[in-house]
């Protein structure tokens, strides 16, 4: 839980499962993170292995985010994830 146990590192890296995103992509995926939490947080994935950072040398510079091979062995975990909530947000909905 250490590794993904807070509001945003699950998010970040559900949207990673499909392929590398740039950086200025993926935080907009991300409804409510702001560039300091956002900028945090990919630091604290990156440091734990779990995605990588690839810089190119552009101007404007581009940093594109990418899995690990560890970070893709959460895939299963994630994935399950969004399915519980997708199912209890349709039963909160069915409750109103």
């Amino acid at each position: 839980m250490h590794l993904i146990g807070t509001k945003w590192k699950p998010l970040i890296l559900f949207h990673l499962l499909e392929g590398g995103l740039r950086s200025g992509i993926l935080q907009k995926h991300i409804e409510g993170i702001s560039n300091k939490m956002f900028t945090q947080t990919v630091r604290e994935l990156e440091k734990d292995g779990l995605i990588s950072r690839k810089v190119f040398p552009v101007v404007p510079p581009k940093v594109e985010y990418k899995l690990t091979n560890r970070g893709s062995s959460l895939e299963s975990i994630l994935r399950s994830l969004d399915k519980w909530g997708l199912k209890d947000g349709e039963k909160k909905q069915k409750n109103s």
